[in-house]
This record gives structure tokens, C-alpha cells and sequence, in this order.
């Protein structure tokens, strides 16, 4: 049914609670691909001017390295159950990025924790998971981080 699933990591403990959803849905529907995917924001303009190009461009490279090791990590507890996991690192604005790759790259199912790393809630929902639904025409999977919680 779902052939190409998305999931958005930020980063947080919050935001991995979705990995455990997607787990136990692929081991009873199979997902052929998924692609575990984390948007490293841009540095603000006034951030630029205060630290230089140079420096907020290392910051840059840096933080899409670890972004990149976290991962492949989090990619580790799904290759068991997925024919196939891809990570990807974008930069940008986090909500954009997402709606951009899915559209580009045919993603059936988009699957985010409702709040993650921002702290930032809007009603109950984080402001990336809000703009990601108000946006997204697919199947949407949200998962509160306290429905990991044991």
C-alpha cells in the first residue's frame, strides 16, 4: 500500500518516538522504502553578521555531519524491517524541506512526531507538524511523544 514512506527526525528524543510506529507498521505492511530524513536550519541573517560567513559556514558543515551519523544510527533499528532505508540531510526551513522532498520524490506516507526539538506548540502540535499538515495532500502518520513513553 505505502511504497515510499518519509520519516522526519529533528534530532530529539521527542521526534523518535515515530520510529516505533513505523517499525511495527512495517513489519505487518512491508514498506519497501523508507527514507529517514533531518533539515538543518539555516543560520539567521543577523546570526551571519555577528559570527562571519566562515565560521557559520564550518557550523553548517558540522551539524550536517552529525546530522548525517545520527542518521544512519537511527536507520539501523529499521533495516530489519524495511526493504530498503535511505537518510537524507537537507538544509533550510524545516517544514518547507519536507514538503519540497516529499512532493519531488513521490513519498506515499509522511510519518513525524507532533512535537520535537522546538518546544514550540502550537495547540498541541508542534509548528513544523502544523505546517506539514496544513500543507501535505498524502497520508500523514503523527505520533505524540507520549505515546512512547512505557
Amino acid at each position: 500500500m505505502y511504497e515510499k514512506v518519509l520519516v522526519t527526525l529533528d534530532g530529539s528524543k521527542e521526534s523518535e518516538c515515530i520510529i516505533d510506529h513505523v517499525r511495527m507498521l512495517a513489519k505487518s505492511c512491508g514498506f519497501p522504502k523508507v527514507v529517514l530524513l533531518r533539515v538543518v536550519e539555516d543560520f539567521p541573517p543577523a546570526a551571519l553578521t555577528y559570527i562571519g560567513q566562515d565560521r557559520a559556514r564550518d557550523a553548517q558543515k558540522k551539524a550536517r555531519a552529525a546530522a548525517e551519523e545520527y542518521l544512519s544510527y537511527a536507520a539501523d533499528s529499521l533495516r530489519t524491517h524495511c526493504g530498503g532505508v535511505d537518510i537524507v540531510v537537507l538544509e533550510g526551513n524545516p517544514a518547507t524541506e519536507i514538503l519540497e522532498y516529499a512532493e519531488k520524490n513521490n513519498i506515499d506516507m509522511i510519518a513525524m512526531a507532533s512535537r520535537g526539538a522546538s518546544g514550540i506548540v502550537r495547540f498541541t502540535l508542534g509548528s513544523v507538524t502544523r505546517r506539514v499538515m496544513d500543507h501535505w495532500k498524502g497520508v500523514l502518520l503523527t505520533a505524540s511523544p507520549e505515546s512512547c513513553k512505557p
